[in-house]
């Protein structure tokens, strides 16, 4: 049985498994949605990908999760909370969300961001989270912007031997939200 961790409108976001690779490499293996990173992944590089989340799923009980829209019950993309280094070696909860193409420009990334940021404040007590993004990867700052995110900074990442220069945001939450969980 899936493990459901959040519905939205539109979608469920549950723990991927082994079933979930070839819907995983419909992102990872197209060039157009993997360009922040300067490559489509391998086979490897996505089963590789796949495991570190059901890691950290064990390890964190949390991850990027399948994106699965409802209507069609198909996963359309990932999204969920990691640890990242912010550049400065300390680890901050991050709201991450990669989509494949096909669904691109129907509010699907928002609505799943938005969701995981209200679940790391309400379930699990955070008083900021962060989206560290690419600084020419326009589209998830709009994301960002959208989930109430403003650049706190930046730094440079070192990743399949570039320099990528990232922007950090965060959004804090609301004293009224402090109230709520107390």
């Amino acid at each position: 049985m899936d493990k459901t961790i959040l519905k939205t409108e539109r979608l469920l976001l549950r723990e991927m498994g082994d079933k979930d690779f070839p819907a995983l490499c419909r992102m990872l293996q197209d060039p157009a949605v993997m360009y922040a990173y300067e490559h489509a992944f391998s086979d490897e590089e996505a089963w590789e990908w796949l495991r570190r989340q059901q890691e950290r799923y064990a390890r964190d009980g949390m991850g990027l999760w399948a994106a699965v829209e409802k209507s069609s019950g198909k996963m359309v993309g990932q999204c969920g909370l990691t640890w990242q280094d912010r550049g400065q070696g300390d680890l901050v909860m991050e709201v991450g969300y990669l989509l494949e193409k096909a669904v691109w420009h129907r509010g699907y990334a928002t609505e799943a961001a938005q969701a995981c940021r209200n679940y790391a404040f309400q379930k699990l007590g955070q008083r900021e989270v962060f989206s560290i993004i690419r600084d020419n990867n326009l589209p998830s700052q709009e994301v960002a912007r959208r989930n109430g995110m403003e650049i706190r900074g930046q730094f440079i990442k070192h990743y399949y031997g570039i320099d990528m220069p990232h922007l950090i945001f965060s959004v804090r939450r609301k004293a009224e939200d402090e109230e709520f969980l107390h």
